[in-house]
């Protein structure tokens, strides 16, 4: 009971001491703990947030974030214990100075004795052995870094005694730093060899500079957004950053979260990765083929408005081309005649004049209001009295301002006002920064109600081809676009929709601008015109053999403060197929004289929309059987594994053979008809014979012979029909083989056939020449 007694007295006495020191702690004391508490806690650490993706249509990404890191070495040990720390600094510098080493001073055993020289010997012939690895891994990795002055560096930054010393001059990928990591020395601790690195968040592009300058960039490191939908967008794809604090607990600083970031939102755009690339390659090379200054092309779907592709390239001091600024959105300089069918959409809906109304040309030079204007062909005697329709489809200055002058010259305010119901003045509200609106004035009347104050009489002529307005190029795109589109024009759609997850956040709607911009009937007239300007007018270089395309060329003088110059900015605009739009284009380059719309512009249009449409192929083959023609495709030899892939593709069926195998590379054979299926047969390849290439075409004939190491010699075109080689005979790699080729089948003569002569090339619509500057308020010369 004594000690029982003892035992209670003991842990109460105790009990109401530590009861004593609380009270004293939280009362006493509290102030004074709570301000020391305070020196270990870091308060308000921002923690950024992931920044969104840009995709493509399909999903692609066009714009990410991905971590990348700069490498850094501390040279100097730390621990709170002086012996951890003393042996950590003596193995790090063992490493590091091995090269100078031959004994290394102050290493110790546990027992805290020298370790006997052999020992240490040992121990730096290892040490050697892993800072060569080292060196020789860093120059595995990144070739430019050489190992002997790599173990210099290291030596350099330990004289310092520098704590933050860059291994690598640049910034590393997350996999490069994988790698590093693995190398000798470095894939150990931090504490242990002082290897640390600062993580970057940095924005990169997979397809490069692919509409840069729609997808948009940031400022280096900043995160700051520059330009594009990077910018136009930044609120949504930044994301909401997060923040923390730190507090040291058992001797280590803990990051204690607050608020947890979250992470920005995903953009799907409308661009069409295929396609934009096709824009910007077609349009690269041909403004370097004609050293034109800039170009620029943009492809719209008609039914929804969205933009597929969009491309502004500039010349470069070097004379390359790159994309420096989105002129398709931002250009504001005279349309020239691509405004023309805007004056006769005004024309034709108030019943100014209709397709058939005969206008005379004259000789191609016409007095209006005592300053001359032309025609493109007035060397040539002009075009003569012609129809409405003819007007356009030549694109005649003088025809468009006649027609025009006649019904608006005394009410030009009424013109205007009718051009701004088509709704080519409309504000498109782009979600992209630094988008022009277009320029077109109103006449205003002076005080008595009788002159015009910002207008002279050669402003309405003049404004009706083209000059005295400034529109940008995507709002001519959407003024064709509505006309592909039935007469509804609708506001152009960069982005679909905001996603996160996978999940969509909110979706962006295909939006009318004008549900109907003239009468109906006026849009079939200009269907019409349309048509024909491309079919024997001055589009005709546009067109293309195999769809209908229907559109206007344009060609305007650029003119400055010092007057005219040499400088041209043609045109086309229109749209494919005729019969049922698909697609809407426009294509502006500006170049030195001389200039024409139809001849420069038209091979970028005709080349991508040859491409588009050549991409929108039926899935099913069994829609193009009729009665004249065999049901059931022929497939011919050749390159079996290509043969399975296309036959998936139209829905046909392949029974399963001898070319199912999983087998590496190309897989050769023939294929033929059995029920409702097709039976390949893969042939057996016999090293050193020739095969029997019958029936090849020219790239899976090419392809197996040159993996043979045989030289091959084509005629023709079309499928093999005869080799110079017999089928089974040996042949030795470095031997020529002859093909010959024929698209129908049968043996080709033994002498070509003599070229055909080429057709006429179209006629050049010429420049249009310099005007007189003497009316207040016209700008330009006539227009093609």
């Amino acid at each position: 009971m004594n000690r029982y007694f003892f035992v209670v007295a003991g842990a109460f006495l105790i009990g109401l001491v530590i009861l004593f020191r609380l009270f004293h702690l939280s009362f006493v004391e509290g102030d004074y703990w709570k301000r020391v508490s305070q020196k270990f806690i870091r308060q308000n650490l921002e923690i950024p947030a992931q920044r969104g993706n840009i995709l493509a249509a399909d999903g692609q990404v066009l714009a990410t974030s991905l971590p990348e890191y700069r490498l850094y070495m501390d040279f100097m040990a730390h621990d709170k214990d002086s012996l951890v720390q003393h042996r950590a600094q003596v193995w790090r510098d063992s490493i590091i100075c091995a090269d100078t080493l031959r004994v290394i001073p102050g290493l110790l055993n546990r027992a805290k004795k020298p370790i006997p020289e052999s020992t240490q010997r040992q121990h730096i012939d290892s040490c050697r052995r892993t800072l060569t690895a080292l060196c020789q891994g860093m120059h595995r990795i990144f070739p430019e870094i050489d190992p002997a002055a790599f173990r210099q560096h290291l030596i350099e930054g330990r004289a310092k005694r520098s704590q933050h010393w860059p291994l690598y001059r640049r910034k590393v990928s997350y996999i490069q730093y994988q790698q590093v990591r693995k190398l000798p020395f470095f894939s150990q601790s931090t504490l242990r060899t002082g290897f640390h690195t600062q993580e970057y968040r940095t924005r990169q592009n997979p397809y490069g500079k692919l509409a840069a300058r729609t997808v948009g960039d940031l400022y280096g490191e900043k995160d700051s957004a520059r330009c594009g939908l990077e910018l136009s967008f930044d609120s949504l794809l930044r994301g909401r950053p997060g923040s923390c604090h730190r507090q040291k607990v058992l001797n280590r600083y803990v990051s204690i979260f607050d608020r947890m970031p979250e992470d920005g939102y995903d953009i799907r755009t409308t661009l069409d990765i295929g396609l934009q690339d096709i824009v910007e390659k077609a349009l690269g090379e041909q403004l370097a083929s004609i050293g034109a200054d800039f170009g620029i092309c943009a492809v719209m779907e008609v039914s929804t408005g969205d933009i597929k592709a969009i491309s502004s390239l500039d010349r470069l001091s070097d004379g390359s081309y790159r994309e420096i600024g989105n002129r398709a959105i931002s250009l504001l300089m005279e349309p020239g005649s691509v405004f023309k069918t805007v004056s006769f959409m005004v024309g034709l809906d108030e019943g100014a004049f209709t397709l058939d109304t005969r206008i005379d040309t004259y000789g191609g030079v016409y007095e209006m209001y005592r300053r001359k204007m032309k025609d493109s062909n007035w060397r040539k005697g002009g075009h003569g009295n012609i129809s409405a329709s003819e007007v356009l489809e030549h694109s005649s200055n003088i025809g468009t301002s006649r027609l025009i002058d006649q019904f608006y010259h005394d009410q030009p305010e009424r013109y205007v006002k009718a051009v701004y119901r088509t709704g080519i003045h409309d504000d498109l509200q782009l979600p992209l920064v630094g988008y022009a609106k277009p320029r077109i004035r109103m006449p205003r009347k002076d005080k008595t109600g009788r002159y015009w104050e910002n207008w002279s009489n050669t402003a309405l002529p003049w404004m009706s081809i083209g000059y005295e307005t400034q529109v940008p190029p995507i709002s001519t795109l959407t003024f064709y676009n509505g006309i592909a589109n039935g007469g509804t024009m609708l506001y152009p759609r960069f982005v679909k929709s905001v996603e996160r997850g996978g999940e969509v956040i909110r979706e962006y709607p295909v939006r009318v601008a004008r549900q109907h911009m003239c009468k109906p009937s006026t849009i079939r007239d200009l269907h019409k015109a349309l048509r024909n300007t491309v079919v024997r007018g001055t589009g005709k270089p546009c067109g293309s053999k195999r769809f209908a395309v229907s559109g206007k060329t344009g060609t305007a003088q650029i003119w400055t403060n010092q007057g005219n110059t040499n400088r041209y900015l043609v045109s086309f605009v229109g749209y494919f197929p005729s019969e049922r739009p698909k697609y809407s284009m426009i294509v502006c380059i500006k170049k030195a004289s001389p200039a024409y719309g139809g001849m420069h512009c038209g091979p970028v249009f005709k080349r991508v929309a040859e491409s588009i449409m050549a991409q929108q192929r039926e899935k099913s083959y069994k829609t193009a059987a009729d009665t004249l023609h065999a049901r059931h495709a022929v497939i011919r030899p050749g390159n079996l594994r290509a043969t399975r892939q296309v036959m998936s593709n139209l829905n046909m069926n392949a029974s399963a053979g001898s070319a199912d195998g999983e087998t590496e590379g190309s897989q050769w054979g023939s294929a033929a008809h059995s029920g409702n299926s097709y039976d390949l047969t893969a042939e057996k390849e016999q090293k050193g014979l020739m095969p029997d290439l019958t029936g090849y075409g020219l790239r899976d004939a090419v392809y197996r012979l040159e993996r043979m190491g045989l030289r091959v010699h084509t005629r023709g075109v079309g499928r093999v029909v005869k080799q110079n080689v017999k089928p089974g005979s040996p042949v030795r790699p470095g031997a020529a083989v002859s093909l010959e080729l024929s698209a129908d089948g049968k043996d080709l003569p033994d002498e070509p056939k003599q070229p055909e002569q080429p057709s006429a090339p179209p006629q050049k619509e010429e420049a249009p020449a310099p005007k007189e500057a003497d009316t207040a308020g016209a700008s330009g010369t006539a227009a093609q």
